[in-house]
């Protein structure tokens, strides 16, 4: 079981950081032999990824990465400020000390690693670093909500969001503002300011409700 967990992280995180093109074919077969494992065992992790709505399963047609759709995105964008939107606004509520302090940490960390990337003109080396810190800053925002439906609805949300715009986001044209809109959700977080701590999470994601990072995404993927 711990090996097809190994797996299924590793698929993951290969479906939401830039290894498959979006639509390309997942060959059960292939997986198998890379992975040393039973073609059940791939299949079964494909379905599960499928579960979460990184992979997409057709009879005749098989496993494929989900094509890049800016309606999706607008769709996915809008689940995202709701749910984080909710669960920021609980977690001042019920976090506590302990919660501002894990939440400063991962901002501390995030903000250090943009700044880093805003100085470089090629940050390859620090995108992973990156996905991971700004994944973690967002979860620890909602992280003392108390319900662990929302934590488990964004986590989906949120992988399938960052599948849409795996390659878009290398670019990092968005990252000076990045930077000061991290700050911003932060600081009304600390202050337990509720109605500003939603407006800043719908201004930090609005962007992507305009249809701009789809088109981006999509000329990403023509490259």
């Amino acid at each position: 079981m711990e090996s097809e967990n190994k797996i299924y992280r590793e698929l993951k995180k290969r479906l939401t950081t830039d290894t498959y093109k979006h639509g390309q074919k997942l060959r059960a077969e292939v997986l198998r032999e890379e992975f040393g494992c039973s073609a059940s065992t791939v299949r079964e992790i494909l379905f599960r990824l499928a579960s979460d709505g990184l992979v997409h399963f057709q009879d005749q047609r098989g496993f494929r990465v989900p094509e890049l759709s800016p309606t999706k995105l607008i769709e996915l964008t809008h689940m995202r400020i709701l749910l984080e939107s909710e669960g920021a606004v609980l977690s001042i509520r019920q976090g506590g000390v302990g919660w501002e302090a894990s939440l400063t940490a991962a901002h501390h960390k995030l903000s250090h690693l943009e700044k880093r990337i805003h100085a470089r003109e090629d940050p390859t080396e620090l995108v992973d670093l990156w996905f991971n810190s700004e994944k973690e800053f967002h979860q620890t925002l909602i992280s003392a909500c108390g319900s662990t439906t929302l934590k488990h609805m964004h986590s989906l949300i949120y992988a399938q969001f960052r599948q849409q715009l795996m390659k878009a986001d290398r670019r990092f044209d968005f990252i000076s503002n990045n930077i000061q809109q991290h700050s911003d959700i932060l600081e009304a977080a600390l202050a337990a300011d509720e109605a500003l701590t939603r407006k800043r999470v719908h201004d930090h994601l609005a962007r992507h409700l305009t249809g701009q990072t789809a088109t981006l995404a999509s000329e990403s993927d023509a490259e």
